[in-house]
């Protein structure tokens, strides 16, 4: 009788998270690298709006910090390092970014409307 409970609550649970594995599965993935050179690239990304990660990529030999205040969104990347942020934008337009400990580096990521 309980095995017969368990293999009941076993495939509710499958059930339940396959949906949201294939949602993630699903989000768009775009790649942000601090360069050496001091830049980023590239230095304007456009993505379409709703939920999607960036790739931060960090090939300079200095640690960088991926900041935008509009997006409240920071990561510190030591030299070398990769990392992600995830965002969900839903309202279009164009939030600038910045390298906090490199100030004059300057991105800007444009949330394009949905199709």
């Amino acid at each position: 009788m309980h095995g017969r409970w368990l293999a009941l609550g076993l495939a509710l649970l499958v059930a339940c998270l396959a949906p949201l594995s294939a949602a993630r599965a699903e989000m768009p993935v775009y790649t942000l690298t601090f360069k050496s050179d001091g830049t980023f690239q590239p230095s304007k990304l456009e993505v379409p709006a709703g939920r999607f990660k960036i790739i931060l990529v960090n090939e300079s030999t200095q640690a960088v910090e991926f900041e935008s205040l509009p997006l409240r969104k920071e990561k510190v990347l030591g030299p070398g390092v990769t990392s992600f942020v995830v965002l969900n934008l839903s309202r279009p337009g164009e939030y600038p970014f910045f390298d906090d400990f490199h100030p004059q580096v300057k991105g800007t990521l444009v949330v394009l409307p949905k199709p």
